[in-house]
């Protein structure tokens, strides 16, 4: 009876470039979620890196950090030096290695290297290392968690889609934070804080956002009214890029349940999958894919 085969055979990003046997292994485990040796890779490194943010968070606290410095600069050093020589073995084990630099998790593992090594220069910078937790990540990948990163890939598209609105929303509200600043700087004056423009905007942006730290607050009977009216449109201007967001991501949702059969009376594209009736004419719809447009 011959002997089973790993169902796992294809090198993982496969080009068509040729790896020598060891580089074929390293790929394997690294690269291959689906393996035993991938998998368990895969799971030593996110307690790695669990421990490791740990350790950056544990580290700003002043009271641990005076009793445990030295302990902590040794465990940080002794995972950055695990992290780098595992990103080695990433660009070793990869067939194209400026595709694996470029790409998501390329850019994620380099970056969370780099704050050790500023660090050295500028102390503070090491607490950057927190963007180790982004590594986490690739837990999609390793508990078949894949329809969740489909998700997120929507929400980012239409993102991407509205950020033009947003923009210019984002420009408006400057504008108006601006004019309003301006205004209550000279109603107000320094004596009720607001010693500069920059200082009387900061206000406003405050205010128009409905932060209200306290910190600066108008003493004139005129300011406070210009205030309360500044507060008042903050709610309504707080509901426009979520109402912008949600109409890109309702758009989305649509577009994934429509298919672009024509109808032939008419035309008309952007019906539902199933549907049998042209929804803009009435007449029926030749359900035959070789009549889509998709």
């Amino acid at each position: 009876m011959p002997a089973p085969k790993n169902k796992q055979t294809k090198p993982y990003y496969n080009s068509g470039i040729h790896l020598s046997p060891w580089r074929e292994a390293l790929n394997t485990v690294i690269f291959g979620a689906e393996t035993y040796a991938g998998k368990l890779f895969d799971i030593i490194l996110i307690i790695s890196i669990s421990i490791s943010v740990l350790v950056v968070m544990l580290s700003s606290v002043e009271a641990f950090y005076a009793r445990y410095a030295s302990l902590f600069f040794y465990i940080e050093w002794a995972f950055t030096l695990l992290f780098t020589i595992e990103y080695i073995f990433r660009l070793i084990a990869v067939r194209q290695p400026k595709l694996y630099v470029r790409s998501f998790f390329g850019v994620i593992d380099l970056l969370s290297l780099l704050p050790s090594y500023i660090g050295l220069i500028l102390p503070n910078v090491k607490y950057l290392l927190i963007i180790r937790i982004l590594r986490l990540l690739r837990i999609f990948r390793i508990f078949k968690l894949a329809e969740y990163m489909e998700e997120a890939e929507v929400l980012m598209t239409a993102l991407k889609s509205s950020w033009h609105k947003i923009l210019v929303f984002l420009y408006v509200v400057l504008t108006l934070a601006i004019v309003f600043g301006s205004l209550l700087y000279v109603v107000e004056g320094s004596s009720a804080g607001f010693t500069s423009i920059p200082k009387a905007v900061y206000w406003a942006i405050v205010t128009l956002t409905t932060v209200g730290y306290g910190d600066i607050a108008p003493q004139t009977p005129l300011g406070q009214i210009i205030a309360a009216s500044i507060m008042i449109m903050g709610y309504g201007i707080l509901a426009v890029p979520t109402g912008i967001y949600s109409a890109e991501l309702i758009k989305h949702y649509q577009a994934d349940k429509l298919v672009n059969h024509a109808c032939s009376n008419c035309g008309q594209i952007g019906h539902d999958r199933d549907a049998v009736f042209c929804k803009y004419c009435g007449s029926t719809i030749e359900q035959n894919e070789s009549k889509t447009t998709e």
